[in-house]
This record gives C-alpha cells, sequence and structure tokens, in this order.
C-alpha cells in the first residue's frame, strides 16, 4: 500500500506491504533450502504461532524454545500495579510519576524510566526529574551512546528514553537495576501500515486486537524486560505501570511472553527484593495506595 502523512513543512509518501508473507514465501523461502532463525524474542505466549504468521512460514519446520541461562526467579521481580488508573485516563500521567518517583528512591536509582511516546517521556521526565536526588538524562539530549556512557558512569543515575532504548541497549551491572515502563507497547492505530494490516485481519473475520496487536504488543514488551537482566549477575525490578497487564484477559498472553520472574503487588515487596541483593534502602517510609 501507498501512504501520506502531512506533517507541518515535512509531509511523507512512503510504500509498504500490507503482509510480508507472500514476499518472504516467494523471495526468500522457496530459494533457500535452510534457514536458522535465532532470537531471545521470537515466542509470543510460548510459542512461534505469531511470528509464522507474519513471516508467511507455511511449511513444517523444526521448533525449539531455550531455556534462558539466567535465574530469572531469583534475579528479577516483576512489579506489576493493578491500583494505577487506565493508561489512556487523565489522571494516569500524575499517578505514574508519584509511583515512579517511590520506584527510584526505593532503587536509590539505576534507573531507565521507558515511554511508549516522546509526549509521555517529556510528561514524566519533567514532573519526576524535578523531584530526584540524582542525576538524570533525557534521550535527546546527547547522542544515544554518550548518555549510555555517562548513564553508566554515574551507578545511580536516571534516564528517560523511548523506544530507540528499548532494544539493543546493554547496561549490565548494578548501574541499571531499574526497568519502569509507562504502558503496553501497543502500535499506533492511526498509523497507515498498522490500521491496513489490522483492517485485512478484520475482514476475514477474525480479531485484529488478538491476532496482531496483542502479540506485536508483546514482543516489543519482552524486548524492554530485556534491558534489565544482561549477566547472571545483574539484580533488578521491572516495574510495568499499565493496570491492563492484570485487569484485562489479554494481560495473560503479555505475562506468558515475559521471561519468568516473580511477580510483586506492593511497593513493600519490591523494596524486600532489593534490600535482599544489596540495592535497596535499609530503612524507608513507604507510601503505598
Amino acid at each position: 500500500m501507498s501512504w501520506a502523512i502531512g506533517a507541518g513543512r515535512s509531509p511523507t509518501v512512503g510504500s509498504s506491504p500490507i503482509d510480508v508473507g507472500p514476499l518472504l514465501r516467494e523471495r526468500l523461502h522457496q530459494r533457500v533450502p535452510c534457514m536458522v532463525m535465532t532470537s531471545a524474542t521470537l515466542t509470543t505466549g510460548g510459542d512461534f504461532a505469531f511470528l509464522k504468521r507474519r513471516l508467511g512460514i507455511e511449511r513444517e519446520v523444526s521448533e525449539d524454545i531455550v531455556e534462558s541461562p539466567f535465574r530469572y526467579q531469583e534475579q528479577a521481580v516483576l512489579y506489576a500495579p493493578a491500583h494505577l488508573p487506565d493508561p489512556r485516563d487523565a489522571e494516569f500521567p500524575d499517578a505514574a510519576a508519584r509511583e515512579i518517583l517511590e520506584l527510584i528512591r526505593i532503587s536509590k536509582g539505576g534507573a531507565f524510566v521507558l515511554s511508549t511516546s516522546l509526549r509521555m517521556m517529556r510528561l514524566l521526565s519533567k514532573r519526576v526529574g524535578d523531584e530526584l536526588e540524582q542525576e538524570w538524562f533525557v534521550q535527546g539530549d546527547a547522542p544515544k551512546q554518550t548518555l549510555l556512557d555517562r548513564f553508566r558512569d554515574q551507578g545511580d543515575a536516571v534516564l528517560f528514553a523511548t523506544a530507540s532504548f528499548w532494544e539493543g541497549v546493554d547496561v549490565p551491572g548494578s548501574a541499571l537495576r531499574l526497568v519502569v515502563i509507562d504502558k503496553l507497547p501497543f502500535d499506533v492505530p492511526s498509523d497507515p501500515v498498522v490500521a491496513a494490516r489490522c483492517e485485512r485481519i478484520d475482514e476475514a473475520g477474525e480479531s485484529s486486537f488478538m491476532r496482531y496487536l496483542v502479540p506485536a504488543a508483546a514482543l516489543s514488551l519482552k524486548q524492554g524486560f530485556g534491558r534489565l537482566i544482561r549477566t547472571r549477575q545483574d539484580r533488578g525490578v521491572v516495574a510495568i505501570l499499565d493496570s491492563r497487564l492484570r485487569r484485562k484477559g489479554y494481560g495473560k498472553l503479555f505475562l506468558r511472553s515475559l521471561p519468568p520472574a516473580r511477580i510483586c503487588d506492593s511497593l513493600e515487596e519490591v523494596q524486600e527484593f532489593l534490600i535482599s541483593t544489596g540495592q535497596g534502602p535499609t530503612i524507608t517510609a513507604l507510601s503505598t495506595p
């Protein structure tokens, strides 16, 4: 499909396939006798069905899910609060900012705050940054590698960022002990390619939300989670502030797609875990809802 987006003085015109499967079958699968595909983020909900549909893999293939060398039950906890407002609610930014401040205070810094949009990144950095005791950085203030180097060197800094820091970023060690994700990373429904893909699935009598949007977001969320544990010595917390993860039925697919870390429901549990790893305060007063 061809598409155009008018954005001030920089309109964009492009052409993208709605479904890459037929192209890959014709130009790759039918021409290459053997392929090996490997990644830490190929499965959703514990299987390869979504990936195979997207890549047009229809023939029988050998599949294997290899157990991670990391001991997620010991090395990480997932804080998934159900008490926060729906991310689409007008009260969410303030509630999220309060939760982030509490989490950073408990972890004593060493945090990535990853947002699904530039708007939310800027909003959270403004509401949280000035309240921090630690040095903090915002994506765009300096080149990506410069920000990462400064973050590592500080040891207790806070970095506010978006999608470009969700993958391909490696900060092993205690400099990164908390990853906060504001929302489930659903594709923007107004994007012309996303809208066209959803329309085609719906016209076929299937649910584009469950067949495309949810598994695609689950893959992205897994990549964001993966920023935390990079070695067998790393310890830390991933906090996902989107209450739909616990309240909605589709949240179970997200949870099945993530590494098997222990799930925490309260800030007290987060604090206890960090204290046990030597990364949290020994005494603190928590403000819980």
